[in-house]
């Protein structure tokens, strides 16, 4: 039956990614604001699909921890599913993303008007530089960075490997930095096209204000997200063990 439902749901979800690139056509004609409201709107979608069809439920604690006004959201990175459901979260967000994704027809054009920041990961000097002075720019409108600190999606309970970018942004822009813990790659795995029933868990840690040193910065930031991921995995797999999936 697992095995059915996800397959079930993988083609509605590119069913449904399908429509809403056609729906994002009319609104290259539009605001960025605009894109961003069919970009959430195409998020929640997901997230209705995912319990209807999967048995996948949400469950986020922390929410109010959301500073007002311009921030950087260091999120856990386990699955395609953080990527997509962060969209939900935050009001205007911006993600910064591999420049690959940007070249993709429709969905590349709709993630120029939305605004998200594409980076080159093999990227030096001025290209980088470009990329900082973009993110720059999206900070003092307003917008919440979306960053993935690890850079890549790794499986629950795999060592972390923290990348000083996240660091350096921190240090220049001057903005609370909003920790992300999550357990969805137990529900959602990386390549895989599998989707197991159950909560997936997101905990909003404590804003890291700004004013630290990077090394300290970036040192707190893995503490605190692993700190967090950890008893949020343990939960996951108690719950998977319990439904009989291993």
């Amino acid at each position: 039956m697992i095995f059915v439902r996800s397959v079930l749901f993988n083609v509605l979800f590119y069913f449904v990614l399908a429509i809403y690139l056609i729906v994002t056509l009319p609104a290259h004609l539009m605001t960025r604001r605009a894109m961003i409201a069919v970009c959430r709107s195409w998020a929640k979608t997901n997230l209705v699909l995912l319990r209807i069809v999967c048995g996948i439920k949400v469950d986020f604690q922390g929410l109010e921890k959301i500073p007002s006004g311009p921030l950087i959201c260091a999120s856990k990175h386990q699955s395609v599913w953080e990527t997509f459901t962060l969209l939900a979260v935050f009001e205007d967000p911006a993600f910064i993303m591999k420049r690959e994704l940007m070249w993709i027809p429709f969905f590349g054009w709709a993630a120029w008007k939305a605004g998200m920041i594409a980076v080159d990961r093999g990227a030096r000097g001025a290209a980088l530089s470009a990329m900082n002075e973009r993110a720059k720019t999206e900070i003092l409108k307003g917008r919440q960075l979306i960053i993935f600190p690890e850079g890549t999606r790794r499986q629950p309970g795999a060592e972390p490997k923290y990348k000083f970018g996240v660091a350096h942004l921190y240090s220049e822009f001057g903005v609370p930095c909003l920790p992300v813990a999550l357990n969805s790659g137990l529900f959602w795995p990386r390549r895989s096209f599998m989707r197991y029933p159950g909560t997936i868990r997101v905990t909003l840690c404590d804003p890291i204000l700004p004013g630290m040193d990077r090394q300290a910065f970036l040192a707190r930031l893995q503490n605190d997200i692993e700190t967090a991921t950890a008893p949020l995995i343990e939960q996951g797999r108690l719950e998977l063990r319990r439904a009989g999936v291993t």
